[in-house]
């Protein structure tokens, strides 16, 4: 059966370590948020300019000015505080995040990421991403196996534009993670979710990989 978006942010949760500064990407990544360890001492960080965040507030405790790079309401810490867009990208390309976790339209297994845009749709623009996965230290991706059409997401090599090359550390999916001790080694399948076979993983991936 295949992991929920909350079971592939809670396995995502396992790559954070104490005193980690992490930015979490729009979609999927921003769940991670409520599966940090209360006994680990993370701090997220948001592109749009806040360091220290907490998990999403509840019904009623919404704060509208207190918003996340993905424009979801999120909750402040004691020692949240605030900053500009230029500070926080200052951070990144200067190499102060540890970890980001991202959100992905494809893979490839040599660590290539394409997340920014899908050619002939309508887009804002390619908001941080490359900068994230040139400036962060290791980088986390979380998707769905397969797209909706059921065309695999991990792949030999991407057709959609490159959001970065030789980047990816980790990938999380809804059925398994594959992962890589360094750039230029091949992923290797690590984990599979519960009633996930390795047979239903080759059938749904096109990318080599070790098991």
């Amino acid at each position: 059966m295949a992991w929920t978006r909350d079971q592939m942010a809670s396995r995502a949760a396992k790559s954070l370590q104490d005193g980690f500064y992490v930015n979490l990407g729009i979609g999927i990544p921003t769940l991670v948020a409520n599966h940090v360890p209360s006994d680990m001492d993370v701090t997220l960080q948001s592109e749009n300019g806040m360091l220290g965040i907490g998990p999403f507030p509840y019904e009623g405790e919404e704060d509208p000015d207190l918003i996340n790079a993905g424009k979801q309401t999120i909750s402040e810490l004691p020692n949240s505080c605030y900053f500009s867009s230029a500070d926080s990208f200052a951070m990144i390309r200067g190499g102060h995040i540890d970890l980001a976790v991202l959100g992905a339209m494809e893979v490839s297994e040599d660590g290539d990421i394409a997340n920014w845009m899908i050619p002939g749709k309508m887009i804002k623009g390619m908001g941080g991403a490359m900068d994230l996965v040139a400036g962060v230290k290791k980088i986390v991706v979380l998707m769905e196996h397969v797209s909706k059409d059921g065309t695999a997401k991990f792949v030999s090599a991407c057709s959609l534009p490159l959001t970065g090359k030789n980047v990816v550390d980790t990938i999380i999916t809804d059925l398994c993670v594959f992962e890589r001790r360094a750039p230029g080694e091949p992923f290797s399948l690590i984990d599979l979710a519960d009633g996930v076979s390795i047979d239903e993983i080759e059938a749904k991936t096109t990318a080599h990989y070790r098991i």
